[in-house]
């Protein structure tokens, strides 16, 4: 009996922890929603709850009506082509890289497979001004292909560990079957290991998506002019002002922050799937 009640008390307080912890990470989401139905009169206006809602702050952005967003759809364009693409290449590389570690035999695999992850130790902001030198040599300043470069530069380390280790934990009969069926290399790849590794392969891309669509110190430096920069870097100009429009700046939040949350949904099941065989193969 006692025990029964001591995990009836232990579950009690995961619960209220749980809950605790789950209002904790939504109350700035909330904040977020309730300043951007603000209207500016009211901005100020201590309480949880708007009085007099509006959207206004939602027309302004979409019709782009307000000096702060009148490039809105530009830069949101912006981050969704480096995001689109950074997601792409870092996929490919990941694929490509992780069957050529894991499942071909060549000199110092062992060692390209372990300095894979040597870009973290450094901070990337560290490496913010000789990047910022080397894309000025080649003249790719002001070029969504610089941030691109910069985000493939980060995000394929982490994807490729993780897709090394899925496809180390492939059985090698897979290779044989298609050494049987007279299957290339290439004929593997796509054919056999591809379709296997397809739920962390979209959760790495979602990853690198996600990465690149909230970078602002690399888009900050090496983009200019405000057609150009991305929406990450446009809400930052909306603090270089003593009269910042915080309602609409939220505005711009909430919109910016609905492409992530539909990816995560329609990608849920392969997210979770995907990680999930990423751990437990890493392990």
């Amino acid at each position: 009996m006692s025990r029964a009640r001591h995990s009836r008390a232990l579950h009690v307080w995961l619960s209220v922890v749980a809950v605790v912890m789950l209002a904790w990470t939504l109350f700035p989401v909330y904040y977020m929603l309730l300043l951007s139905f603000t209207p500016t009169n009211d901005l100020f206006k201590p309480g949880l709850y708007v009085e007099h809602p509006t959207i206004r702050n939602y027309v302004y952005t979409m019709g782009q009506d307000n000096p702060f967003v009148r490039y809105f759809w530009q830069q949101i364009g912006n981050s969704l082509v480096i995001a689109v693409w950074a997601m792409v290449v870092v996929a490919a590389i990941a694929a490509l890289g992780s069957f050529a570690m894991a499942r071909i035999n060549f000199r110092f695999r062992r060692w390209v497979s372990g300095l894979t992850l040597f870009t973290y130790v450094i901070p990337s902001s560290f490496l913010s001004i000789p990047f910022f030198r080397m894309m000025a040599d080649y003249d790719l300043i002001d070029s969504k292909l610089a941030v691109v470069l910069a985000m493939v530069t980060f995000a394929s380390p982490y994807a490729l560990w993780v897709l090394s280790d899925c496809a180390r934990s492939l059985p090698p009969e897979i290779e044989e079957a298609g050494a049987i069926d007279g299957a290339g290399i290439l004929a593997t790849f796509f054919h056999l290991y591809l379709p296997l590794i397809r739920p962390p392969l979209i959760a790495i891309g979602t990853y690198a998506f996600l990465y690149a669509w909230n970078e602002y110190l690399y888009a900050l430096l090496l983009l200019t002019g405000e057609p150009r920069i991305t929406l990450p870097v446009a809400m930052g100009n909306f603090l270089t002002t003593d009269n910042a429009p915080w309602n609409l700046l939220m505005a711009v939040s909430t919109v910016y922050s609905i492409p992530p949350v539909v990816l995560y949904y329609v990608f849920k099941r392969y997210l979770v799937s995907g990680l999930v065989s990423g751990a437990v193969s890493g392990s």
